[in-house]
């Protein structure tokens, strides 16, 4: 949903948008990097239950030796014109009523020094989700609750976000550093296959494009795909962790089980320059 993002942002109109997905797909990143690319203020907001109004809209902080009045980040980014993604939002609970007018276009006024605060042009807001507000029942994603309808009602659009595609993806690998084109292919056809697997119900975990690029990022510090799978996989039961591991190596017919190539290597120059006293 990249270029839709892009044309929302770059017309400088207010629509919320609720961006629902699975996790690592890239929700967060997208918003981030459409606001990069038209050099707009980005206002991230990582939410929690104990996110409150004094979180988001601003409170009295002591500066100085002196209480004085600082914004949060929602009123920032409506005074600036600036996008505010509301990340995790499934996360948080009725304490972020507040953002009700907020979500309507409004403005909201701050009570605690009766002022009176408008959005300027160019303001919208992004919401991310794991969920579409209806809680995990699955167990998959602890403490996302049921969000209240009413705040829901006001993202007037919802952009389910898949993981990327096969080639999409190669190209992520290759932007986050993998010179190896072929462990990129072989990485981006197995969570391929488990991901197909996980829709079907067979497997109970899945590989996001996330993980993978930590797969990525550990093959460029050790030099071993077995080290880098297996270090990227630990999170995993052992069960789980093993069948992704055999399934790889499947993939990858290259790949030795059981061989740590970095220590294969390190034991042959053991061996050549071993002492002979």
């Amino acid at each position: 949903h990249f270029k839709d993002i892009e044309k929302i942002v770059r017309s400088r109109k207010f629509r919320p948008i609720f961006v629902t997905g699975l996790s690592g797909n890239g929700k967060t990143l997208m918003v981030e990097q459409v606001c990069a690319k038209l050099n707009r203020e980005c206002y991230r907001v990582n939410i929690t239950r104990q996110t409150d109004e004094d979180d988001l809209l601003g409170g009295f902080r002591l500066i100085g030796g002196n209480t004085v009045w600082q914004d949060g980040p929602v009123v920032s980014a409506m005074k600036n014109g600036g996008v505010l993604l509301l990340d995790e939002i499934d996360l948080g609970d009725a304490k972020l009523m507040c953002l009700q007018p907020v979500l309507e276009g409004k403005g909201v006024f701050l009570k605690k020094i009766g002022q009176w605060v408008r959005p300027a042009a160019g303001f919208t807001v992004f919401a991310t989700a794991n969920t579409k507000g209806k809680g995990s029942d699955d167990g998959r994603f602890v403490g996302t609750g049921i969000m209240n309808e009413a705040m829901l009602d006001r993202f007037p659009y919802t952009l389910e976000q898949p993981y990327p595609t096969k080639g999409t993806e190669r190209k992520i690998l290759t932007k986050a550093g993998c010179t190896d084109d072929d462990f990129s292919d072989h990485l981006t056809k197995w969570s391929e296959i488990i991901r197909k697997s996980f829709y079907e119900g067979a497997v109970d975990e899945i590989i996001s494009t996330r993980r993978l690029v930590d797969i990525v990022n550990a093959f460029d510090i050790f030099g071993s795909r077995e080290k880098a799978l297996s270090m990227c996989l630990a999170r995993f039961d052992e069960d789980t962790k093993e069948a992704f591991m055999n399934l790889y190596s499947k993939v990858d017919a290259d790949m030795q089980m059981g061989v740590d190539e970095e220590s294969e290597a390190t034991s042959v120059d053991d061996a050549n320059n071993e002492c002979p006293f």
